[in-house]
Order: structure tokens, then sequence, then C-alpha cells
């Protein structure tokens, strides 16, 4: 059968909605971009433990130090099953590492903020983990069938994640000054950074019309950015507190809300290597990549006598 042919029945199949497996035919190009996707996503998960994981010791009690582990453990299984969804597509997980640690692969650019004080931790519940769920829920029926499925439970823990992280600052909101002071703090610092995190304007993203096409995304990006600002207009009154932005009202024309326009230079910095914590970001990655080889070696050793003995018997 020619190329052509089996393009046509791989575009039927996505048309029909029916998921691509990875046995399936598929266009070098839609495997080239679900692997880079997929892994990315993979990378931002395990490097997003890292700003939560330094708040552990520091949690104001037993009960905020519980849910801000559990939460950290949730992250790194998320890691754990889109590093798998993307090995079906070819490429083995410790190239994809190799990846991230030479800076060739990305990760979301929101993590390369640092967080400054408890009150981060509820701003990245509610704004960064509620920027991914508006992604992430799309994801759900997106047409690589691993990806999709893995999704599913990824989804349902990061809802949690955002309303652990609202109703921390809702406690917040409800204290003394200070306390008051530091949830609009983290609110600030975390607003913009959070309306980066669904990428490029439209006319920027590269890949937006092919993926659109293939179904690996249902929305756009200004989409889906405008989606999470209509969202979060609302919830923000709940708090008593106030969004960084003062071009932000109602348009009863559109039926959305207007925004400012975001700071697309730092973005750009970021993305490019250049943002807050960058470098510490993929230093902590490496240190614990080195550091866990043992772990992997022996993992292996174990694996090897078993198929070994298994053979043998």
């Amino acid at each position: 059968m020619s190329s052509h042919n089996l393009e046509e029945q791989f575009q039927q199949k996505i048309d029909q909605d029916i998921k691509i497996e990875p046995k399936d035919w598929m266009p070098d190009a839609y495997r080239k971009t679900n692997t880079r996707q997929i892994s990315q996503h993979a990378h931002s998960e395990v490097v997003g433990m890292l700003p939560e994981g330094n708040w552990i010791s520091r949690a104001p009690s037993l009960k905020r130090k519980a849910i801000l582990i559990a939460k950290i453990q949730d992250e790194g299984g998320h890691g754990l099953y889109l590093y798998a969804a993307a090995e079906t597509l070819g490429q083995s997980r410790e190239q994809m590492i190799n990846d991230l640690h030479s800076g060739k692969a990305k990760y979301s650019s929101i993590f390369n903020y640092p967080a400054l004080t408890w009150a981060d931790m509820g701003a990245i519940g509610w704004l960064v983990d509620g920027a991914a769920i508006m992604n992430q829920v799309m994801l759900t029926r997106t047409s690589y069938g691993p990806y999709a499925r893995a999704m599913v439970r990824i989804c349902k823990e990061e809802s949690f994640h955002q309303r652990q992280g609202f109703e921390s600052l809702l406690v917040l909101s409800k204290g003394s000054e200070e306390q008051r002071a530091l949830c609009q703090d983290a609110i600030n610092r975390w607003w913009w950074p959070a309306l980066m995190m669904f990428g490029p304007r439209d006319q920027e993203s590269t890949n937006s019309d092919m993926s659109l096409k293939w179904r690996i995304k249902r929305k756009t990006n200004d989409e889906l950015r405008q989606q999470f600002v209509d969202m979060i207009a609302e919830q923000i009154k709940v708090l008593g507190m106030t969004l960084p932005d003062p071009a932000l009202q109602w348009n009863a024309t559109r039926n959305h809300y207007d925004f400012g326009e975001i700071n697309w230079d730092e973005f750009w910095q970021v993305v490019k290597g250049n943002g807050p914590c960058n470098k510490e970001r993929l230093e902590a990655r490496k240190k614990a990549w080195e550091k866990g080889a043992w772990v992997r070696e022996a993992a292996q050793a174990y694996a090897n006598k078993k198929n070994t003995g298994t053979k043998a018997a």
C-alpha cells in the first residue's frame, strides 16, 4: 500500500475519533510531535516537584505537610505514566532524560520561577495546576491512545491539587493582614507565568495546525488561555483578592474577560533557558539522575538475573 493511501486511512481514523495505538501505522511527523509533547509533559511533572519539595520541611502544620507530600508523590507518578506512554513511540526513557539534561528537550516554563513563601504552594496549586487541568482535560481525548489513557488518572489527581491549592489560599485570605498580604503577593507573582503556560500566541505556535488536524490538541493556545482567564477571574472573587492586571474586565460583546498583554520577551527568555531558576532546576535533575545510578544498575542486575533463571527453568 502506498504511503499516500496509508496517510488517508490514518486521517480517516483520526476524523472518526478512533485512537491511534503504538503498533498502528502513523506518519513520522505524528510520531515525532507526540514524542516531543509527551516527553516534555513528563519532564514538566518531574521538574515541577522541585519548587514544592523545598517546602515540605517548612509546612506550617502536619496536615499541610501530608497534603504537600501526597501532591509531590502524585507528580512523580504522572512523570512515570507519561514517560511510559512516550516509550511506546520508540524512544527510550534514558534518551528522553538525556535530552532534558542537555537542554535539547524543554519543560514547562512555569517551573523556572522560585517559590518564595508558603503562600506560593497555594498559588501553584490553584493557578499552575489550574492552567494544567485546562490543557489536560482536553488531552484525555487526544488521538494517541496511550497518552489519552494516562491523562484520565492524571486529571483526577490534578483536580485534587487545584482544590487543595485554592483551599490553602482561602485560609490565608481569611487570616491576619500579614497572611492576606502573603496570599495577594503569591497571586501577583504567579499570575502572568501561569498565563504563559499555554505557550506562545497562536500565530507563533509552529506545531498548532498539524496538532489540531491530527487531534493531538483539541483547542489552540489562545482558546485555552481565554478559558483559563474566564475561570480564574470569577474564582478570585471568593478569595477577596485581585489579579495583577488593570486591563482585566468583562466584555459583554465577546462574552469573555478582556485581559492585558503578556510579557512575551520574558516568556521567550525563560523558554531559552534564561529564567530565574533554569540552571538550578536542571542541575537538580542532573544530580538526582547521577545519585540514582546505583538504583537503576541494581534493578537492571536483578532483572537480568531473574530473566536468566526463567530461561534456565
